[in-house]
């Protein structure tokens, strides 16, 4: 039996409006046609749907049984190719998004509330993790995309900038160096340095950095978290270097943190798979974090 859909819309309109001519009016089609497709469902079936007069159209017994089969059929039809187009046009779908430690916490918070605003079908998970992490997951599939520290090199995965940040002293108060408006590389020379571990993406660029100033400098703690940085700091054990990312301080500190000069910069990116597109979801929350600031210290 080869049954269009066509047909049975068409007969669906014409039972409903008990007209061939309104029912043409209301799809599109001329009279003729909507005939046609009648005479072609009643063929393919082998019963007769409807008895025309020149006055009126009567459904015939087998013909009411369909409308009431095939309009349930329909509804449901027609609710399953909505439900596929919201998927189409981004509004419904399951994110799971890997991101470094301060970029998860300070720039993701943001992203998460546009997406719960702007695309309320749209659930997004966030991960964080260290780099190598977020790395892993996006390549292993276990996570949508990633948002890591660059400049990032993967040939299986495709990268995409999206904001510049740079570095700055973290000190107490009363460190002689918060006295300053900005504090020169050179200047940590002789330190002692609360620094962020080599997991973090930040480090590596540090490390070149003061090597390129020929600083030297003692760390006497290397950790996984700003926040423990941030205590230690205040302790008084040393001095840090840290993206300001890594910020804002915490409340009621006796912490300040100062621009590093010359600037020395890092890059956050995008990352994905290279052999996999994104679903409409992940896409609509790829573009969404497009638009942040491209400079982290506009987000002070």
């Amino acid at each position: 039996m080869n049954v269009t859909l066509r047909q049975l819309r068409v007969f669906i309109e014409v039972a409903r409006l008990q007209s061939f001519s309104r029912a043409g009016d209301e799809i599109g089609l001329t009279q003729s046609a909507v005939s046609r497709c009648v005479r072609e469902l009643e063929s393919e079936i082998g019963l007769k749907l409807i008895d025309r007069t020149t006055r009126e159209v009567q459904l015939t017994d087998v013909g009411g049984n369909l409308v009431s089969s095939v309009s349930r059929l329909l509804t449901d039809l027609d609710d399953a190719l909505r439900e596929i187009r919201e998927i189409g046009e981004q509004r419904r779908g399951r994110v799971v998004v890997a991101a470094s430690p301060t970029v998860a916490c300070r720039l993701m918070p943001q992203v998460v509330a546009a997406c719960m605003q702007q695309f309320p079908f749209i659930t997004l998970g966030l991960r964080d993790d260290v780099q190598s992490d977020v790395v892993r997951k996006v390549k292993s599939g276990e996570v949508d995309f990633g948002v890591v520290i660059g400049p990032f090199i993967a040939d299986d995965l495709l990268g995409e900038p999206l904001m510049t940040d740079s570095f700055c002293l973290v000190s107490r108060a009363d460190h002689p160096l918060a006295d300053r408006q900005q504090v020169a590389w050179s200047e940590l020379e002789g330190q002692q340095l609360v620094m962020l571990d080599h997991a973090s993406g930040s480090r590596p660029i540090i490390d070149a950095v003061m090597l390129e100033q020929g600083v030297s400098a003692t760390v006497v703690q290397e950790l996984g978290h700003s926040a423990t940085v941030f205590g230690l700091v205040e302790a008084g054990i040393g001095v840090s270097v840290l993206p300001w990312l890594a910020l804002p301080l915490p409340a009621d500190t006796s912490l300040v943190a100062r621009p590093l000069v010359p600037r020395a910069e890092r890059t956050v990116e995008l990352v994905r798979r290279r052999d996999r597109s994104l679903s409409p979801a992940a896409q609509a929350v790829w573009g969404l974090i497009q638009t942040l600031p491209a400079r982290a210290e506009d987000l002070r």
